[in-house]
């Protein structure tokens, strides 16, 4: 006998209790933290380290949150909502902490300058601009070391703009399960690193660009964008699309330069939505995030062509081009009959179009010679 579990069934589970932010009653579900709860009110508390992907590290302390009951301010993202539990989310006390906790980590962190070279959002100046973080304390050159040399044609490692936040290392062993970079060395000098401070391509690395996502200050970035001196992502145009390497589904945004070639545009980079907001929760692999020059190749074939008398091949309408494939289809049926013809259909098709692809095959041509590489 199958058991029936809220899951199993679809349904949302019962909600476990009720806490208080701000003084307002919120219900939470069984095992949702704090700033789960939070957030699905609507309530704004800052992060650095946290991903909804990843298991809570409390290691940034920009969620810290009030609690009746306790002397310490408490990381949010990692204290579990307990029943008729009094939390307080903006104070003079969280304001302080802030401010301070955000001008320590600017102490080693480039100018805003510096940062929007490497074409890529930082969350830590935007939140240090939106909390007024003071600007001004002596600054202190940063001693984590960088891989400079790293030889891989996609990601790069900048330690100066690093905080430590250990999102990349997570991503990589609690997504993707290769564990390629890690936190090393001690104390200020600990940074980012791979096994005996290989390449990426000498390591178990996927080059998923997982780690380039999830990075809130743009340590982790694309070496494309940098060498092409693209615009600044905000300057960038995206464009919401499906990958057409597999038949997946993921979605992508197409991060397009309007101004680039002569004012046609072009594709600078590849990012991923934001997690929750599709089926992929914001994941990619490397074909996905990395494989987009071959839309402005010189040799990328844009309209049908289809044979001349003289065996040359010319531009033709869809109209034309599909008229010749039926025609020669027939042809070739009448001479050898219907299982003469086989079919067979790509996997960066949609189901749809693999479901035409097999009625054209039976009902129009009569034959059950059909196949799809991905066998859906």
């Amino acid at each position: 006998m199958t058991q029936t579990t809220p899951e199993s069934t679809g349904t949302a589970p019962a909600p476990q209790g009720t806490l208080f932010l701000d003084g307002e009653a919120h219900a939470f579900q069984p095992g949702e933290t704090i700033l789960e709860v939070a957030r699905r009110a609507g309530k704004t508390i800052p992060t650095l380290c946290h991903d909804p992907r990843l298991e809570p590290a409390g290691a940034c302390r920009t969620c810290l949150v009030e609690i009746e009951g306790m002397r310490r301010l408490m990381p949010s993202c990692a204290m579990p909502a307990t029943e008729g539990a009094r939390v307080t989310l903006e104070s003079a006390r969280i304001d302080r902490h802030r401010k301070s906790l955000l001008g320590l980590y600017l102490t080693d962190h480039p100018e805003a300058e510096t940062v929007a070279a490497r074409r890529r959002p930082n969350l830590l100046l935007d939140m240090a601009e939106r909390y007024e973080a003071p600007t001004d304390w002596p600054k202190m050159a940063p001693l984590r070391a960088s891989r400079s040399g790293d030889t891989n044609p996609y990601i790069d490692f900048d330690a100066a703009a690093c905080i430590l936040c250990a999102r990349c290392t997570r991503y990589c062993d609690e997504v993707e399960s290769v564990s390629a970079i890690s936190l090393a060395e001690r104390a200020a000098q600990t940074t980012i690193a791979t096994a005996d401070s290989r390449s990426l391509l000498d390591t178990t690395c996927e080059m998923c660009g997982g780690c380039i996502d999830t990075c809130p200050t743009g340590a982790m970035a694309e070496k494309r964008p940098i060498t092409l001196g693209a615009k600044h992502e905000q300057e960038l145009t995206k464009v919401r699309t499906t990958c057409n390497f597999c038949g997946v589904g993921c979605q992508l945004d197409l991060n397009i330069d309007p101004e680039a070639d002569a004012g046609r545009g072009r594709i600078v980079k590849v990012t991923s939505p934001p997690v929750g907001t599709t089926t992929n929760d914001g994941n990619l692999c490397v074909k996905g995030r990395f494989a987009y020059e071959f839309v402005h190749h010189n040799e990328r074939l844009t309209e049908p062509l289809v044979r001349d008398e003289q065996g040359q091949l010319v531009p033709a309408t869809w109209e034309e081009a599909l008229a010749r494939i039926a025609e020669g289809f027939g042809r070739v049926k009448e001479r050898h009959g219907a299982d003469s013809l086989a079919f067979v259909s790509s996997s960066r098709c949609t189901v749809e179009e693999n479901y035409l692809v097999q009625k054209i095959a039976r009902a129009s041509m009569g034959t059950n010679n059909v196949h799809q590489c991905a066998a859906t």
